[in-house]
């Protein structure tokens, strides 16, 4: 499929992915692919960053690939690794034939066919589909180091091998990087990128994402859970439920053959929403039943005549 040609193009390429996304955040795509810049995303877990660069993909028809950071990553994770193996049976093979001359069996060795391709240099190589979405996720995990070594790649869409020299892609890929803001990032990458955050969505739109998530919900039950998960979004709890918990507890309240929410089915099922014991136990119980009726009320108050 061809890049957009305008933001409301945008905003029909993700909701064919069945992205619920609001017009901000569609300018963001939009300016991203047309501009040729990296998208970081920012904002807290579960709120659909990662989805984002899932659907362009999908949306796209272009290849995934995706570098899941961690502590400790580093190039040759990352980036790419010599294949030693190969190269040493390359070097057997020039000695039984006797073509042992030092420079042209260097160059032999280190040529592009003896490397093992990571996702950044993946992300760089011309796929048969059109650039590939490259998704670096949860920078914010990695180590500053490895964030530095990104800014060749981010303003030049090109890594340098020491023995090959810079490989630089002819078109480059759509690059989606996500942050839980764990860590800040440094302001030199985010220079180099389309900054948006992402935030909690608000109780009309996350609605029209569980419909579209868990179709098969009693309107009732999508309704109280959309507004019981907004009510815990006020609380003061250690993490808050993010669109992917509302849809997980949609979800599970469906297989239990749920039409609407009791107190008591809410705190058998607390576990599919809030993933600390110290904010279950907050919330469990009384504080469950007083937001229950609270929402209840409001439900019945706003709903149409």
């Amino acid at each position: 499929m061809s890049l957009p040609a305008s933001v409301d193009d945008a905003c029909e390429l993700l909701a064919a992915g069945d992205y619920m996304a609001d017009r901000s955040l569609a300018t963001a795509v939009f300016l991203t692919l047309k501009l040729n810049r990296p998208l970081f995303l920012e904002g807290e877990a579960g709120v659909g960053k990662t989805e984002i660069a899932k659907v362009l993909a999908h949306a796209l028809g272009r290849r995934l690939l995706r570098l899941q950071c961690y502590e400790g990553l580093d190039v040759s994770s990352a980036v790419y690794e010599w294949n030693y193996s190969r190269q040493m049976i390359a070097i057997r093979i020039a000695e039984a034939h006797q073509q042992t001359e030092q420079g042209q069996l260097g160059r032999s060795i280190y040529s592009r066919e003896f490397l093992i391709e990571r996702p950044l240099l993946q992300a760089l190589t011309p796929q048969p589909e059109g650039p590939p979405v490259l998704l670096i996720d949860e920078l914010d995990r990695s180590d500053e180091p490895f964030e530095a070594y990104l800014l060749e790649i981010l303003s030049d869409y090109q890594v340098s091998i020491p023995e090959l020299g810079p490989v630089r892609a002819e078109v480059p890929p759509v690059v989606v990087i996500t942050s839980n803001r764990t860590r800040e990032i440094h302001d030199a990458l985010k220079r180099r990128c389309f900054y948006y955050w992402v935030d909690y969505p608000d109780a009309e739109r996350e609605l029209q994402i569980v419909r579209l998530k868990a179709p098969r919900a009693a309107d009732a039950l999508s309704r109280q859970v959309v507004a019981f998960v907004q009510k815990l979004r006020e609380a003061d709890l250690f993490k808050l439920p993010g669109v992917a918990e509302t849809i997980d507890w949609a979800h599970a309240l469906m297989q239990l053959d749920a039409l609407a929410l009791s107190p008591e089915l809410i705190n058998n099922t607390l576990g599919a929403l809030l993933k600390y014991q110290d904010d279950i136990l907050k919330i469990q119980g009384s504080e469950a039943a007083r937001i229950l009726a609270e929402i209840k009320r409001e439900l019945v108050a706003t709903a149409p005549a």
